[in-house]
């Protein structure tokens, strides 16, 4: 479809309009998902949007495919038969790497060739946001086989500002974030569902053995900013408008999302396309005061993107990947207002990087409790595509940044993974104070996987899969050398205030049989400004002898090898 993808976002970017024929544009987004189906680690990126209308096709969704609706609010777009995410290509409907996708601002209805159900089952990396899912049998977050009718684990996944009309069943997904969402119901949980801001949310009131946390309230949003057409027919991106104390989606009710447009094609925004865009013209749009948006491929950096105005976007669409060739960071960020990155996956490069992506700049103090920093839907991550290294993905700085769905992986599979090939200390390290997590995945870093020194962090949902490769014990010790192993996640010693809900660490030390002493450290003291609620370990597989020790600071039960199966996961209500 030549003029579905001649506009000014490039050639990886296929622009759908209802006047054209249905059975073509089922076509060309059947044609992308045989290519993405299990494309895992392949260089090619896509976004598919859909102009406001009706659109009676059905299609599934791959790897690095973005799928977006163009109009003000999710309605505008409606998808009447399908659009699906299924797991066909692992053995047994296995969607645990299904990673990489997203869908966006669009209402879907699944048709009778779907059994009127749509089926999104996903892993990390794949965020659901302003979705209006009308299907008569709801959403499902996992893969059925049509023969065996067993469900596949799908592992970990986040949805914002949606709402479905009937019923979500998350089936075998071991744990979601759901924030500002609203349903008809919510079906099971297996490990950790956390639900912050919903309109309807589950109850609590009987964890663990409904793994249900929930927070009433979302205490500081401010949605994605999404590309769109303006009242002119014109490309412009909206910005969502700053929220407190909210429940519930932005746009129901025949509301609109608050919030301000700016244009794309009046000159506001820089359009990069990776083919042409170099680091250096990069910086050159953003020292003009541009705004940047990437479209989707893969953008080869010899020095950092530097982001000093205040208010600056940075949007990728169809995971525009960012790899550091030179040991540089990928991304810096001043120390100012109200600066937004979204959209992106961080490659690290063959050369060592001290940070993928740096937020302020070390000792930073100025407070932006008026204008926060967000970070939306960033992936940083160390081998998998090629062996990499780096030591923090993410270091953030700065005051009052707000993270929305982050992954921060070192890989446990594919080219490179190993460790000493692609060795990376921490996923996150946050020195600032006021800083807030929903949905922070981070995994198999060499040390702590999140390391928090600010004050008054808080963080909603957690989930951590500890190393699955240390060569030995002696290899894995903290504190120098006198602890087994390193915790996932570490409250620094000099933290007073801190708050996380909902944490789940797991273990699978497949290379031998190593102990990590506990899954959490905090202060040791455990100072009262100091609180975690609802922590999770789970023993997942591994060699015989190999165990977490305990939940936290030598609380709490182990979970280990060769155990019955109650020992193979362990829960706390409440520290300290």
């Amino acid at each position: 479809m030549a003029d579905a993808n001649n506009t000014l976002l490039g050639p990886n970017v296929y622009v759908f309009d209802p006047s054209m024929p249905a059975g073509a544009v089922q076509e060309q987004a059947n044609k992308i998902f045989k290519q993405m189906e299990a494309n895992e680690f392949g260089p090619e990126r896509y976004s598919l949007l859909f102009k406001p209308g009706t659109y009676p096709v059905l299609f599934d969704v791959g790897f690095y495919t973005s799928v977006a609706g163009l109009g003000q609010g999710p309605d505008a777009v409606r998808i009447e038969g399908g659009a699906n995410v299924p797991a066909y290509w692992m053995p047994h409907m296995n969607a645990t790497c299904n990673f990489w996708r997203s869908y966006e601002n669009l209402a879907i209805n699944a048709s009778d060739a779907t059994n009127k159900t749509t089926t999104i089952a996903i892993s990390q990396a794949a965020p659901l946001r302003r979705l209006h899912i009308t299907s008569p049998n709801g959403l499902w977050l996992f893969q059925v086989d049509p023969e065996t009718h067993a469900g596949g684990w799908a592992s970990g996944g986040f949805m914002a500002d949606s709402v479905v009309d009937n019923q979500v069943l998350p089936g075998s997904q071991q744990q979601w974030l759901s924030r500002n969402c609203s349903w008809g119901s919510w079906a099971n949980g297996v490990w950790n569902m956390v639900f912050v801001g919903c309109a309807n949310a589950p109850s609590g009131n009987n964890w663990p053995t409904d793994p249900y946390t929930t927070v009433d309230r979302t205490p500081l949003v401010r949605e994605k900013p999404y590309l769109y057409l303006d009242d002119a027919g014109r490309y412009a991106v909206f910005v969502p408008a700053l929220q407190r104390d909210t429940q519930g989606p932005s746009w129901t009710e025949g509301r609109h999302t608050p919030g301000r447009s700016i244009s794309v094609e009046g000159g506001e925004f820089h359009v990069a396309q990776a083919a042409t865009s170099t680091a250096a013209s990069l910086n050159e749009a953003l020292r003009a005061g541009k705004h940047i948006l990437l479209t989707p491929g893969v953008y080869q950096l010899d020095e950092a993107l530097q982001v000093t105005k205040a208010g600056t976007i940075v949007l990728g669409m169809g995971f525009a990947t960012l790899i550091p060739r030179q040991g540089n960071t990928a991304i810096k960020v001043a120390d100012v207002d109200g600066v937004t990155v979204a959209g992106l996956i961080i490659d690290a490069g063959p050369t060592n990087s001290p940070y993928l992506m740096e937020v302020g700049t070390e000792g930073s103090a100025a407070s932006h409790a008026a204008d926060p920093t967000f970070l939306f839907d960033i992936t940083a991550r160390t081998g998998g595509a090629q062996a990499g290294k780096n030591d923090v993905g993410i270091v953030v700085h700065s005051h009052d940044v707000v993270c929305d769905q982050l992954w921060l992986w070192r890989a446990d599979h594919g080219p490179g993974a190993g460790w000493d090939s692609n060795p990376t200390k921490h996923g996150i390290v946050v020195n600032g104070d006021n800083v807030v997590a929903y949905g922070l995945f981070n995994e198999h870093h060499e040390e702590y996987q999140t390391l928090w020194n600010g004050q008054n962090g808080r963080v909603y949902f957690y989930q951590s899969e500890i190393p699955y490769d240390p060569p030995s014990q002696e290899r894995y010790m903290s504190h120098g050398g006198t602890v087994n192993g390193y915790a996932s996640y570490k409250v620094a010693d000099g933290v007073a205030t801190h708050e996380a809900w909902g944490l789940g660490v797991y273990s699978y030390f497949r290379d031998s049989p190593v102990k990590a002493e506990n899954a959490i450290e905090a202060p040791a003291d455990g100072r009262a400004g100091v609180k975690i609620h609802r922590m999770t370990t789970i023993w997942l597989n591994g060699q015989n002898g190999s165990e977490i020790s305990h939940i936290i600071n030598g609380r709490g039960s182990r979970v280990y090898g060769s155990s019955p199966e109650e020992a193979q996961r362990q829960t706390l209500k409440e520290f300290p």
